[in-house]
């Protein structure tokens, strides 16, 4: 005789590096935009956090078309960052997410040290915003135009100048475009990060046999969606391993299942990108599933399987 499973009141509540998310499920950067363009589609208060758009001191005109294509397995995107600049977030879209009750988690990008410095002091005292996400996938102009995310060093020290002028959690984005996930990791966990966002996009490229030539305008672009979802879960497994702060992770998930295999290589929550533009209304439905899941499973608590798949 088949045993009745008890109905559990279930708790999907995060607390990511001191961003505290009712349920585990984020949007990410670049993916949303500020939330509005989607509310048509999806209930944007009810997702665990949206990540908005990556935000720069000035406003950025970002690359030259063609800026996206569709790959086999995924999409290659060059936007460049195009944004309106801090000043234009700040009045004109974070109002309106504080008064629809989203938690939003801030983006950042800067050329330099003092850039980012500064984007965290003018976010600092924003009404409605949880936390910072740092994009380290940009160009040190100082340094000759090294990527902040490539070098631990660099990763420490913009993780340090930006805790030096925010009471925020701070989360780096980790990019995947490097040798060694973990030292670069336990370099932001050194410089204070609060939490670690892992991973930024793959680099990767297209051409086109008719013309002969890159399709996109900027050769090169990052690759998401499902075809680096296994690099995603893999470097998520390693770092979980020794850092000691929570992870966001994403990388191609497209569904529940992917959700909670994140979950299980140690991620306390995920991020939902290239999915969001093949079903707007992802976010929820990933949500509702894990619930399922939960309730089948017999598990009360999300945190009760964050890493249970990982062999320390």
């Amino acid at each position: 005789m088949e045993m009745i499973k008890k109905e559990l009141a279930l708790d999907l509540t995060v607390n990511l590096g001191g961003m505290r998310l009712n349920n585990p499920v984020t949007v990410a950067s670049g993916t949303f935009g500020y939330g509005r363009e989607y509310e048509e589609y999806i209930d944007i208060a009810g997702i665990g956090a949206v990540i908005v758009k990556g935000t720069t001191l000035e406003p950025r005109h970002g690359n030259p078309p063609p800026r996206i294509i569709e790959t086999s397995a995924g999409m290659l995107n060059a936007i460049g960052l195009e944004n309106p600049g801090v000043e234009v977030f700040i009045n004109e879209y974070l109002p309106y997410l504080h008064a629809k009750n989203v938690t939003v988690i801030a983006n950042i990008a800067g050329n330099t040290l003092e850039e980012y410095a500064a984007l965290a002091a003018r976010l600092e005292g924003c009404p409605g915003i949880a936390g910072i996400e740092l994009n380290i996938s940009c160009p040190n102009v100082k340094q000759g135009g090294l990527q902040f995310g490539t070098d631990p060093q660099m990763v420490k020290n913009v993780v340090q100048a930006v805790k030096a002028e925010t009471s925020l959690p701070v989360m780096p984005k980790l990019s995947p475009n490097v040798t060694d996930i973990v030292e670069i990791a336990l370099a932001a966990q050194e410089g204070g990060a609060d939490a670690l966002s892992m991973i930024n996009t793959l680099m990767g490229m297209a051409i086109d046999v008719r013309t002969r030539k890159p399709v996109l305008a900027n050769i090169f672009g990052g690759l998401s969606g499902p075809a680096i979802k296994p690099v995603a879960l893999r470097m998520i497994y390693q770092v979980y391993r020794e850092v000691t702060i929570p992870i966001l992770g994403g990388g191609g998930i497209m569904n529940a299942t992917d959700a909670l295999e994140f979950i299980m290589a140690g991620a306390s929550a995920v991020s939902v990108g290239t999915g969001n533009f093949v079903n707007p209304q992802l976010a929820n439905e990933i949500v509702f599933g894990l619930r399922t899941y939960m309730q089948e499973n017999q598990v009360p608590n999300l945190n009760d399987i964050v890493g249970i798949a990982v062999q320390k």
